[in-house]
């Protein structure tokens, strides 16, 4: 099945009412914070028509993340990093004046770090046209389950809050494509001050992580091998195994020279 094709069932499952979805599995294991989608959707909504109306000012996303790594530097994290990226932003940029561009891409930018929150992440920056998170393990919630269920929600919010929002009001509807991987993260601070200098995380998991999302088509989840095996049995199936070839796709495991597998979300398996 072609890499389109797969993205587009993918998308068709996150959307309907009848097939399950990943946060309908944690609701019934009962262990994860549910984050109710009609719920955020509707807040969404509300956030989105206040900010074309009159400017809505969002609260900063990103400080949990700071306060969390200045407190960490030069720690390791083990991590799931996600990339949400915008499809497109080109053709927006040319076609917006830069007042409606500059509400649009804040707009993006911000809902997708408020689901990234809601699932009890972190925003670690936004990046031109992209937002990066990253999901840590804590008590009984691993971070693989949670970003995938971000990840889900963020198709969601755009398609089903976002998008008729923008449409209203003659803005573009807005496509994103998401990846991830898991892999240990060093906190790394630029400078010799603690509160000033800028704190970040490097890693490979990042570098990968990136490189999925650039492999993404629009509206479509895919995840790096770590994650894979570090999801919940129950939530394996909502994936399958992408077949690429070397000129699409040539990571290698470490010094195995083994191919490094990406799975793709298409939903619950019959």
């Amino acid at each position: 099945m072609k890499l389109q094709n797969i993205a587009k069932k993918g998308l068709e499952n996150i959307l309907s009412q009848e097939t399950p979805n990943i946060v309908d599995v944690l609701f019934g294991r009962n262990v994860e914070k549910i984050v109710d989608t009609d719920t955020l959707i509707d807040e969404v909504q509300k956030r989105v028509t206040v900010s074309i109306q009159v400017g809505f000012q969002y609260e900063g996303v990103a400080e949990d993340s700071e306060n969390f790594l200045r407190n960490h530097i030069l720690s390791r994290i083990k991590l799931v990093v996600l990339y949400v990226d915008l499809v497109g932003s080109t053709s927006i940029i040319l076609k917006l004046p830069k007042e409606k561009l500059s509400q649009v891409i804040i707009t993006f930018a911000q809902e997708m770090g408020y689901v990234i929150k809601r699932h009890e992440g972190f925003v670690l920056k936004f990046v031109g046209d992209a937002v990066i998170g990253y999901f840590i393990d804590h008590d009984s919630k691993p971070s693989a389950d949670r970003a995938v269920s971000c990840a889900e929600s963020m198709i969601k919010v755009m398609k089903l809050g976002v998008n008729p929002i923008l449409k209203k009001y003659g803005l573009p509807e807005l496509k994103i494509k998401i990846g991830m991987d898991y892999g240990e993260a060093t906190v790394v601070l630029y400078g010799d001050d603690v509160k000033n200098s800028h704190v970040d995380l490097i890693g490979p998991s990042l570098n990968i992580g990136a490189k999925i999302q650039n492999l993404a088509s629009p509206d479509q989840i895919l995840i790096g091998d770590n994650v894979y095996t570090r999801l919940h049995d129950s939530l394996k199936q909502y994936f399958i195994k992408l077949e690429l070839d070397k000129q699409t796709w040539n990571y290698t495991y470490g010094n195995s020279k083994k191919i490094y597998p990406v799975y793709a979300y298409v939903g619950k398996q019959n």
